[in-house]
Parts: structure tokens; C-alpha cells; sequence
């Protein structure tokens, strides 16, 4: 059995450039398609968190207009609902060993810009991760959890890799670019990352080698999709 870290942010907010709380979390879309997705497909799904906080929704991922209506957000709460007793009981992100998985997978929200971005266990377990051999995954915002990943010269793990995540242009259409102490396309490019997207909320995945990205939440099922479809 396929056994998957699912690495959830633990941050229930985004510092903006000006001091200010944003309320966040996990981005609904982002872990409920994609979790379902490993379900379905039979995998042994371990989440765990930054200390092992258990995570935030972000509630604004359960309003109807982003989830086609009522009924699709009455689906998320569901869903969630459901999936609550293994949130309530996360694994400490920091304690976990590489070699216990065959992958991970980073469900988004602005969290990880808050938490995973700066964490440097993290980034030395998607160094073991990879160097291993084993795919490593984030969607839109996760790709912030990239970030850290640094080699033993320092230089950054995915250096010419080409990806995606979500984009200036989609940030700014959510209205807070403005507000961002940074952007998530900008410093993915400055760290020398072959960026790729398509147009804004589109669905969109990139693979390079073992790194699979998605641009933003309409990318998490088919993201997760392609994960389960190459391990096959």
C-alpha cells in the first residue's frame, strides 16, 4: 500500500505587510479533492501538522460562491466533517522520518505562507524526500513549502525545476496582493524555479521529475489525479 504524508498547514492566519492578522488556513478545495482522491485510490494517508497543531479552515473556502453553490459547500463541510477525527490527531510535521513514506502532498490556503514557508525541518524532508527518489508534491499556495528546501551548499533544492503555483495575477484578483509582505509567483522565480501557468483559476499541473504542482484550487483534483495515475 502507497503509504502519503499529508502535510497540512498549521497556521490559522497570514502576517500581511503591515502587521495585520489575516484569518486562513487550509484552503477546503485543496484538501478535500486531493484527500479523496488518495482515498479512492487506496493509499495509507498520514496528515501531519507543524507541532502537530491541529489545522484551521479557512472559512472563506467554505462560502458557496467558490464551491458552485450550497451544495458544493455543504459537500466540503461534509467531507471535512468526516475527516475531523484524523485532523483533531495530527502527527508532529517535525518528528517525521522520510523514509516511512513513498510521498508527499501539500494542500494550500495561505497557511503554509505563513508556517511551512520559513520551516527548516520541513525543507530538510522534502530534501530526503526527494533525494530518495519520492515524488513531492504541493498545490497553490503550498508551493510556498518549497521555499525552505535547501541543499548542503545552500543552494535551493529546485533550482531549474520547472512549476507552478498560484499566480501574481490570480492573487491580485483575490485582492491581496497589495497587501502581501511577498508573492508567492515572484519569490518561486527568484529562487530560480522555471515558472509555468495558465490562465487565472484554470486548472493546471506541471511535472518535473519527481515535483508535481498545481497552479490553484480547481488543480487539486486533477493534480492529485496525476500523482496517483504515474504511481500506478
Amino acid at each position: 500500500m502507497t503509504k502519503l504524508l499529508f502535510a497540512v498547514t498549521s497556521a490559522d492566519h497570514w502576517t500581511l505587510n503591515d502587521g495585520t492578522a489575516h484569518p486562513t488556513g487550509y484552503w477546503a478545495e485543496e484538501l478535500v479533492e486531493s484527500h479523496r482522491v488518495f482515498v479512492d485510490a487506496g493509499y495509507d494517508i498520514v496528515i501531519a501538522t507543524p507541532g502537530g497543531k491541529v489545522p484551521t479552515v479557512d472559512e472563506g473556502s467554505l462560502a458557496p460562491e467558490v464551491n458552485g453553490g450550497q451544495a458544493g459547500a455543504d459537500r466540503m463541510r461534509k467531507y471535512i466533517s468526516d475527516l475531523q477525527p484524523a485532523l483533531d490527531s495530527p502527527e508532529v510535521l517535525e518528528g517525521v522520518d522520510a523514509e516511512d513514506y513513498d510521498l508527499v502532498f501539500v494542500p494550500g490556503g495561505h497557511g503554509p505562507m505563513e508556517d511551512l514557508a520559513v520551516s527548516t525541518s520541513f525543507g530538510e524532508l522534502l530534501v530526503e524526500f526527494l533525494d530518495a527518489g519520492k515524488v513531492v508534491s504541493a498545490v497553490c499556495h503550498a508551493g510556498a513549502a518549497l521555499l525552505p528546501a535547501r541543499k548542503s551548499d545552500g543552494s535551493w533544492l529546485f533550482d531549474g525545476y520547472q512549476l507552478t503555483s498560484f499566480t501574481n495575477e490570480e492573487e491580485t484578483q483575490a485582492g491581496l496582493a497589495d497587501k502581501a509582505p511577498w508573492l508567492l509567483e515572484t519569490r518561486l522565480r527568484e529562487q530560480g524555479g522555471k515558472f509555468a501557468n495558465a490562465e487565472a483559476w484554470s486548472p493546471y499541473i506541471v511535472v518535473d521529475r519527481k515535483l508535481y504542482t498545481g497552479q490553484n484550487p480547481a488543480s487539486s483534483k486533477p493534480l492529485a489525479e496525476r500523482i496517483v495515475a504515474d504511481l500506478a
